[in-house]
């Protein structure tokens, strides 16, 4: 249990902070650029659920079996990362018709290499902290 709970917070802690540089400053004009008004200002509790249960996820589907290595993480993380940003993006690019492939292509890659990343990383950190037996 206490090696779950500090993999966990290792996955939020790593995940947060990349995602939001990236999506604060390093994607933030790309993104108003292709989509435009149809950005707002962000609603804290959604995003907040968003990140609780992605971060869950990660944990159950990538780095929280106890054979997981780094490599694991890195293949599985990438492919959950995929899967969930590609739900997202293409659901949107079906919906939202000012949604366009540039931003479809940029967040589903987005999402596989920041998952893969953080849960590697964070995998990394838990072997450390809290040793399997």
């Amino acid at each position: 249990m206490k090696r779950n709970a500090i993999l966990y917070l290792a996955t939020f802690l790593i995940l947060i902070p990349v995602d939001f540089l990236f999506l604060g400053t390093i994607a933030k004009n790309f993104f108003t650029e292709q989509v435009g008004t149809m950005l707002g200002e962000v609603r804290l509790l959604p995003a907040v659920l968003f990140y609780l249960l992605y971060v869950f996820g990660v944990l159950v589907f990538v780095n929280g079996a106890p054979d997981a290595t780094w490599q694991s993480a890195l293949t599985k993380g990438a492919l959950f990362g995929l899967f969930c940003y590609a739900t997202f993006e293409l659901t949107a690019m079906s919906l939202l018709k000012h949604w366009t492939w540039p931003v479809v292509a940029l967040d589903i890659s987005w999402g596989a290499f920041m998952t893969a990343v953080s849960a590697t990383l964070a995998l990394l950190v838990a072997d450390w902290l809290a040793p399997r037996a």
